[in-house]
C-alpha cells in the first residue's frame, strides 16, 4: 500500500466528527495490479482518485477487502491505494472494538487531514468498547473466486491444472481449461450461489428449489418452510445443515434484522447477540 486513500468512503461519519477532514485530492494512475482485482460496475478507470494520508510514500495494508464487511462488526474506513494488493484492500478498518490503522508514520509525518482523521478514529472506536469479534477466519469469501480465476493466466502452463483443481471443481477443467475469461464469467454470473468447500463450488442444490441465493435471510427462511414439503425435504434439510450450525435459533418474526450470512465465517447464516448492535 502506498501512502494515499482512495475516496468512497468519506461520507463516514469518521470524516466530520468530532473534526472536519478535509482531504486534498489527486488522481494516479491505476496500479496494473487492480485490473485483475476489479470486477465492476464497469471497468477501472486509466487514474485513480486519491487523498493522500501521509508523506511517507509506504504504508502497510490491513487486511484484504473481499469479505471483510460481510459481518456486522467489521466495515472498512478507507480504502488503501494499494501497489500489489487487490482494488479494494483495507487502509483502514474496524472489526468489533478493534481499530486497524494500516498507515505507517507517526502523526507528525501526517498530512493534516490524515492527523484529523486518526483522531477521529480513536474517538470513533471508543463507542464499541468491550465489544468482542462476531466471527473467526474458517474460509475465504466467494469474490476470491473470481479474482483466482483472473489469476490463471499468469500462472506457467505446467502448474495451471494443479492451481485450478485447488480452487475450482475438477470437473471444469474440461470445460475451462483454454477459456479462462469464461471460467471468470462463470463465476461471476452465479456469485450469489457461490460457497466453499474445499474449492469454490455454484450451489445447483439452492437452484433446484427456485432460489436465486444463498445468503438471503429470505432464502434461509424459505429452506425451513420446505421442510413440511415431503417432496423437498430431503434438499431443504441438506441445504440447512450446510449453511447453519445446526444450533443456532432463528427468529424471522421478532430478530430478523439480527440474522446475517458470513462467507469467511464458514458459509454460514449466523444472528447477532441481542443489545450488541451500536447505530453508526
Amino acid at each position: 500500500m502506498e501512502n494515499a486513500a482512495h475516496v468512497e468512503l468519506l461520507s463516514h461519519e469518521v470524516y466530520r466528527t468530532p473534526l472536519t477532514v478535509q482531504p486534498e485530492f489527486e488522481f494516479r494512475r491505476t496500479p496494473e495490479n487492480y485490473r485483475r482485482s476489479y470486477f465492476g460496475p464497469g471497468k477501472v478507470p486509466d487514474q485513480i482518485k486519491v487523498w493522500r494520508v501521509q508523506n511517507n510514500q509506504k504504508g502497510n495494508v490491513v487486511a484484504r477487502g473481499a469479505g471483510f464487511e460481510d459481518s456486522p462488526d467489521a466495515e472498512i474506513l478507507a480504502v488503501g491505494f494499494n501497489h500489489g494488493k487487490a482494488y479494494g484492500d483495507v487502509g483502514i478498518g474496524r472489526q468489533a472494538n478493534v481499530l486497524q490503522w494500516g498507515y505507517s508514520d507517526p502523526p507528525s509525518q501526517m498530512t493534516e487531514a490524515g492527523r484529523r482523521l486518526f483522531v477521529n478514529c480513536i474517538h470513533y472506536i471508543r463507542k464499541f468498547d468491550g465489544q468482542t469479534p462476531l466471527v473467526r477466519l474458517q474460509s475465504s469469501a466467494r469474490t476470491n473466486a473470481m479474482s483466482t480465476a483472473s489469476f490463471l493466466k499468469i500462472i506457467a502452463e505446467k502448474d495451471r491444472k494443479k492451481f485450478f483443481t485447488s480452487s475450482f471443481p475438477e470437473e471444469l477443467w474440461e470445460k475451462y481449461q483454454s477459456d479462462f475469461d469464461g471460467l471468470l464469467a462463470y463465476y461471476q454470473a452465479n456469485l450469489e450461489l457461490v460457497y466453499r468447500d474445499r474449492v469454490y463450488r455454484v450451489d445447483a442444490e439452492i437452484q433446484s428449489l427456485g432460489l436465486d441465493s444463498n445468503r438471503k435471510v429470505e432464502t434461509l427462511e424459505r429452506l425451513f418452510e420446505l421442510l413440511k414439503d415431503d417432496t423437498r425435504r430431503e434438499v431443504a434439510q441438506r441445504l440447512l445443515d450446510r449453511y447453519t450450525d445446526g444450533r443456532t435459533t432463528f427468529d424471522f418474526q421478532n430478530g430478523r434484522d439480527r440474522i446475517y450470512f458470513t462467507d469467511v465465517g464458514g458459509y454460514k447464516f449466523q444472528v447477532v447477540p441481542q443489545g450488541y448492535l451500536i447505530a453508526k
